[in-house]
């Protein structure tokens, strides 16, 4: 597919719902538009993925009875693309008068045409009815920062904010529920539940709250945003060691959780957070 300008996204525009199966409704953005304004140029060779919950997934079955079920999209980060969400969210709901032979079927045509606009393939994990209460909700693991008495003063990012004591070494597991950045089309807020750790020089606590409230006014793809706040900390504190997850809230029966990493990471806690 070949990619089109931003402004002919469906971002921001009113838009006709579609109820028959179009997967040309996908639009897939470069993400090397994003990476071109990160802190470190190259940008630094990661592990990571972006996981999207859909939790709004309907078709109907042969007889033309509808069936529902949530789904989780696992794209990599070395993807060439990213998905702009409202395009996603016009490609699901396409599927909502659209008969299907079965849950297979419908399986099938996602992996299909999301590895197709992301130019990779796609991790997808359909959750049916028969398994939801399974689902569960839990908070981040790591140390809550929230709470420290700081007096922000910069509320567009400022990696300069970022301090670190080169002298102490520490390994160590922080959080944040304070993240929030805005769309980049529309400036419909992104709120957002924030996880680091790290091994390597200690980073003051209150200076990374800071850092991470600094993005409350920026612009910006949650995947964008996390691979800047990623590349900051490796730029400015130097661990040996890095792992920065964010948990967005879902808008329109979407959420969107990226992570990256300096290692491999075999298991991740991809429960649910409560705002979400």
């Amino acid at each position: 597919m070949t990619n089109r300008e931003l402004h002919q996204a469906p971002l921001g525009k009113e838009t006709q719902y579609p109820d028959q199966y179009d997967p040309s409704l996908l639009f897939p953005i470069p993400r090397s538009t994003g990476r071109a304004q990160l802190s470190l140029q190259p940008h630094p060779q990661w592990y990571g993925a972006d996981i999207w919950t859909a939790y709004e997934l309907s078709w109907l079955n042969p007889k033309g009875k509808p069936r529902v079920a949530m789904a989780t999209f696992t794209f990599d980060a070395a993807a060439p693309n990213i998905i702009e969400s409202k395009s996603f969210k016009l490609y699901l709901n396409s599927f909502n008068q659209t008969r299907l032979e079965s849950s297979e079927n419908l399986l099938a045509h996602l992996q299909k045409d999301l590895s197709a606009a992301s130019g990779a393939p796609v991790s997808i994990l359909l959750v049916e009815p028969d398994n939801f209460e399974q689902q569960s909700i839990h908070n981040l693991d790591g140390t809550l920062i929230d709470e420290l008495d700081i007096v922000p003063k910069h509320y567009e990012p400022a990696a300069s904010l970022l301090q670190c004591e080169p002298e102490t070494i520490a390994h160590e597991t922080l959080v944040s529920n304070l993240l929030k950045s805005n769309c980049p089309v529309t400036r419909q807020p992104d709120w957002g539940s924030l996880q680091i750790s790290y091994e390597g020089p200690a980073i003051n606590h209150a200076s990374l709250l800071e850092y991470i409230i600094s993005y409350r006014n920026h612009d910006g793809f949650h995947e964008q945003c996390v691979e800047q706040i990623f590349c900051d900390i490796l730029k400015h504190c130097q661990p040996t060691k890095l792992f920065v997850y964010a948990r967005y809230t879902r808008r329109g029966g979407l959420d969107i959780n990226p992570w990256r990493s300096t290692y491999p990471v075999h298991s991740l806690a991809t429960a649910r957070q409560a705002r979400q």
